[in-house]
């Protein structure tokens, strides 16, 4: 989006100005080491950013959704593990609290969660729920004025570090996604604790955790929205969290064409600055283009969910298209970069592994293909 207001700009210098002082130079620390940045974090929650949209009333900041999405994407830049630890605590872990939550569930769970005081996750993946998430195999059976929970959650990111877990499980089995319900859960409850803590290709300043209930007793005053509507919810979440995810991409993809240009300046062959060479200009000339394309298509699911319209198919576009500009550009920017490219010293590296689990996480490339395509069908 070429255009935007001074509100949205100013938030995007604010958030970078934070980013490069804060987040960017620990990024590659944090990504060798495979280590969670809570110092970081804990300065995201002053500053409002873990909680943007969220209203004044519950704690938040009260931005529109464009603010935020721009927030992502100027954290993505830094480090992208960074970033989607923003987009999954409040795209993925606060939201369905907001969207459905009665208001004493508002009034408990939000405002630490909109500080920052503390993190959100979303257990929806399971062994044999994937892009399928109608298969969920978690139980939640009744039992008095409790809910026992059993079951797996796998891939959860922020996992091992949330506070407040919502999550699906089968209240009533034989009905399908009619039979799943939301549920919220706190880190301390017996019965509820982190498995496996997972290892990646990128994004490694997340954490990304298996989650497991064994006989986990929960006050059915944790049921979020109506029993039966949480696949429902979980799916209206995950649109808004494919915008966030598109952000994300956007902000990785614009830091390897950022590096691209400095390196083609830089470095020379055959007596003159790479960036003088057509073919190379031509690289760089297609990378810019993607990016801002990619960017209107963010910006513009963003701009339909402020005002109310339907976004969907915005989002799965958003989502769909920026996610594989970010793999592409980042490809580029390691073929750009050379030999250096390929070495863990130089940062394309680094936003080449981050870019592809866009691709993959909130629903696959081929998943966004198939909501597109219904929605355009359905005329």
């Amino acid at each position: 989006m070429a255009l935007l207001d001074e509100e949205h700009e100013l938030v995007r210098r604010q958030v970078r100005e934070f980013a490069e002082s804060e987040i960017a130079p620990k990024a590659m620390e944090h990504d060798r080491a495979e280590t969670f940045p809570h110092d970081v974090v804990r300065k995201m929650g002053e500053l409002g950013l873990l909680g943007m949209p969220i209203p004044e009333e519950y704690g938040g900041a009260g931005t529109d959704t464009l603010s935020y999405i721009i927030a992502v994407e100027e954290v993505g830049r830094a480090c992208g593990g960074t970033g989607l630890t923003m987009a999954a605590h409040v795209s993925l872990g606060t939201y369905p609290i907001f969207a459905a939550g009665n208001e004493a569930q508002k009034k408990r769970y939000l405002p630490p969660l909109a500080r920052g005081e503390k993190l959100g996750a979303f257990g929806l993946t399971e062994p044999n729920a994937g892009s399928d998430a109608g298969a969920t195999q978690t139980t939640a059976r009744a039992d008095g004025d409790h809910f026992v929970v059993n079951g797996t959650k796998i891939y959860i990111t922020n996992g091992s570090v949330a506070d407040t877990l919502v999550f699906t499980a089968v209240t009533t089995k034989g009905i399908g996604t009619k039979g799943i319900s939301a549920f919220i859960v706190e880190k301390g409850t017996p019965g509820y604790r982190v498995g496996a803590h997972e290892r990646k290709l990128g994004v490694r300043a997340s954490d990304t955790a298996e989650l497991v209930f064994e006989d986990c007793r929960i006050p059915k005053a944790n049921l979020l929205a109506a029993e039966g509507e949480g696949f429902r919810l979980f799916m209206q979440t995950l649109e808004g969290g494919r915008i966030s995810i598109g952000a994300l991409a956007l902000g990785v993809a614009q830091a390897a064409f950022e590096a691209s240009i400095k390196y083609a300046k830089q470095r020379e062959q055959f007596g003159r600055p790479i960036a003088e060479f057509e073919g190379m200009q031509w690289i760089l000339a297609d990378m810019a283009t993607e990016i801002e394309a990619a960017r209107n298509l963010v910006y513009e699911a963003a701009i339909r969910k402020d005002r109310g319209l339907p976004f969907r198919k915005q989002a799965s576009m958003a989502k769909l298209y920026a996610s594989e500009v970010g793999m592409r550009v980042t490809t580029k920017a390691v073929q750009v970069h050379g030999g250096l490219g390929y070495m863990i010293d130089a940062p394309v590296e680094r936003y080449f592994r981050d870019a592809k689990l866009m691709e993959i996480g909130e629903g696959t490339s081929e998943i966004q293909r198939n909501i597109i395509a219904r929605e355009i069908l359905r005329g």
